[in-house]
């Protein structure tokens, strides 16, 4: 399972690089959050916006094995500006997936 924070004007970059690479099964919720870059002054949609909790795009997507180190460099190369803020990926073991449809479970339910 891996569960990245991006900032949220990168994300039509990160949909197309993982798109490139075959991933296509995506969560997106729009949250609220600070890392280092608290107190900075982001430009969001044109408005200037300053304080502790700024706008970031949260992205979970849940992957077979063989699909980790496409997932990951596509994140990267979609959402890397080489500035502050441009977010985290964190990686964690997925105990089980069940498709409620069908009632499969594992990694054939993954996709």
């Amino acid at each position: 399972m891996i569960v990245a924070i991006i900032q949220p004007h990168r994300l039509e970059e990160v949909k197309e690089a993982l798109y490139e690479a075959d991933v296509n099964l995506i969560t997106v919720s729009e949250v609220l959050g600070h890392g280092r870059q608290k107190g900075v002054t982001e430009i969001y949609r044109g408005v200037k916006e300053s304080g502790n909790l700024l706008r970031k795009i949260r992205l979970e997507i849940a992957i077979n094995d063989n699909f980790l180190e496409p997932t990951l460099k596509a994140i990267i190369k979609g959402a890397k500006t080489g500035e502050l803020g441009d977010g985290k990926i964190f990686v964690y073991d997925l105990e089980n997936c069940i498709r409620i449809r069908t009632e499969e479970s594992g990694s054939i339910a993954i996709g």
